[in-house]
């Protein structure tokens, strides 16, 4: 099958990471397998962030940006990002680059089988504490939709777009693609991916955030299930 790529990188006072995010992406796009191209959405960031990614764009032709006009979170981010995007497949990753683009070619391997491919962070360069606050967020998170996913979290995903604008996103429902693919009868897959320690910038959220949240949009996500309208297309003329 034929494929074309666009990765999306949500933004949110992300300066200090920016050009080595350009990097790192534009040598993983000289040796892609698929014609792959960037879309960054900026997250109302109040450092330079959005100039940055203005002058990456105007020098780079295969980078693009949408930016809101305030802050309105990863889930929202990722929506805009699914909403804009045309390719027949969608990249995420986070602007941390605490896992490569590299391993996206990792994923690539099982798109045609799968309509979602996500990463599990291998060996991951955490902190104690949020090693621990994310195993246990996962761990709630998987008692309530039984998705089989072990690092739901992880920061680098594959998903096809016509599976991915399906999905109705909500706050919080970032945490839950995976359940939202099995809900449209969609085939999911994890694969081991690389981790590496963040090196500049400071994470959005802190220990209660990663317990809390997941807890919550939980119960959201029941609602959404119970809710959910799926079927499939039989002919048309």
């Amino acid at each position: 099958m034929n494929h074309n790529l666009t990765i999306l990188v949500p933004v949110y006072n992300e300066d200090e990471n920016l050009k080595r995010v350009e990097k790192e992406l534009q040598d993983y796009m000289n040796q892609a397998k698929i014609h792959t191209s960037v879309l960054f959405v900026n997250d109302g960031s109040k450092d330079t962030s959005l100039d940055i990614i203005r002058q990456i764009c105007k020098e780079n032709s295969a980078f693009h940006y949408i930016n809101f006009d305030k802050n309105y979170g990863l889930s929202a981010a990722i929506k805009a990002g699914i909403d804009y995007v045309v390719t027949s497949l969608i990249g995420y990753i986070d602007s941390d680059l605490q896992t490569s683009p590299r391993d996206f070619d990792l994923l690539l391997e099982y798109i045609d089988e799968y309509d979602l491919v996500t990463g599990i962070r291998s060996s991951r360069k955490d902190s104690f504490v949020k090693n621990v606050s994310s195993l246990l967020a996962n761990g709630i998170r998987r008692s309530f939709t039984h998705d089989g996913m072990e690092d739901t979290g992880c920061p680098l995903k594959i998903i096809k777009t016509k599976s991915a604008k399906r999905i109705p996103m909500f706050n919080g429902l970032h945490r839950f693609l995976p359940a939202m693919i099995l809900l449209q009868k969609g085939k999911i897959k994890q694969v081991p991916v690389r981790h590496f320690e963040r090196i500049a910038g400071k994470p959005s959220f802190g220990v209660w955030n990663r317990l809390l949240g997941p807890l919550i949009d939980c119960f959201a996500y029941l609602y959404m299930k119970k809710k959910y309208i799926n079927y499939k297309v039989s002919d048309k003329g």
